[in-house]
């Protein structure tokens, strides 16, 4: 889940990635965890953290809409150089920062 092989995020660090307060973030992984998508498991070095590892029914479906993402996004950027949609792509990280922050200029 966007880290390097092996390594699982804890629940306050995907909260904290999405800008989601940690008890809303508990209420969706319980969500997807019923779903059989993800497992929750204790970090042996801080009893109260807990791992979030994908199921592989959650690696499946993480893969088909990253698919999905992309076809939507070359559907979208079609009339773009390849320069522009990297101008953008940086752009809306930009915004989404600065939403995220809940701070803006003016």
């Amino acid at each position: 889940m966007g880290r390097g092989r092996g390594q699982t995020p804890t629940q306050l660090e995907l909260a904290g990635q999405v800008g989601l307060d940690r008890t809303v973030m508990t209420y969706l992984l319980d969500d997807l965890e019923g779903q059989g998508l993800l497992s929750r498991r204790p970090n042996p070095q801080d009893r109260r953290a807990r791992h979030v590892i994908l199921t592989d029914e959650g690696r499946s479906q993480l893969q088909r809409m990253r698919t999905d993402v992309a076809a939507a996004e070359e559907r979208l950027l079609v009339e773009l150089s390849e320069e522009q949609r990297t101008q953008f792509r940086h752009l809306l990280t930009r915004v989404a920062l600065t939403a995220q922050r809940g701070t803006g200029k003016g």
